[in-house]
């Protein structure tokens, strides 16, 4: 009986944060991002409130996900595109348990490139994560634009990010 239950919890584990299909989950109008200061892998924290008048990609993940790795090239190659604009953070929010170490390790075998934070399971169901990876873009105001839960492409971040950057503008003549 243990083993059907040792196996019946990896199994939700692996569906929870599998590579198979992705979800966008809508956000309600005006969804308020919940807010946090969390420590920085290699020291200091953040703050979302800091962050604010930028949009924000919020990228929750566990270093026992697999799929979770598969999104770091992604994201990668959209930090890398936009961290000097001045307009966009992107970070990573490890919702593992086992420390700084661990995290640091998997960080670094993997490559990340944008910042790390040392965040909790608890805070990524505050942003309504089901599995992992989640994805959270949040507007420069600090409301939720958009949730995502499972892989993100590189073309699907550049579109929620040219949502956010064209609701910011406002409506285009055509629309007035």
């Amino acid at each position: 009986m243990t083993r059907v239950l040792v196996g019946l919890g990896v199994a939700l584990a692996m569906w929870g944060c599998s590579p198979g299909e992705s979800t966008e989950l809508a956000a309600p109008a005006r969804e308020a991002a919940p807010e946090f200061t969390l420590p920085l892998l290699k020291g200091g924290s953040v703050s979302l409130a800091g962050l604010r008048g930028k949009t924000v990609i919020i990228d929750f993940w566990a270093t026992w996900c697999p799929p979770c790795e598969f999104q770091v090239p992604e994201l990668n190659a959209f930090w890398k595109t936009h961290k000097d604009g001045g307009k966009v953070a992107v970070v990573g929010v490890s919702v593992d348990h086992e420390g700084p170490d661990v995290v640091g390790a998997w960080a670094e075998e993997k490559g990340v490139a944008y910042p790390i934070l040392l965040g909790t399971e608890a805070l990524a169901r505050e942003y309504g994560a089901v599995g992992y990876p989640t994805l959270i873009v949040v507007r420069p105001d600090g409301s939720i634009q958009s949730r995502h839960v499972g892989l993100i492409e590189l073309d699907e971040l550049e579109k929620s990010l040219a949502e956010v950057e064209a609701e910011a503008s406002g409506p285009s003549p055509q629309e007035t």
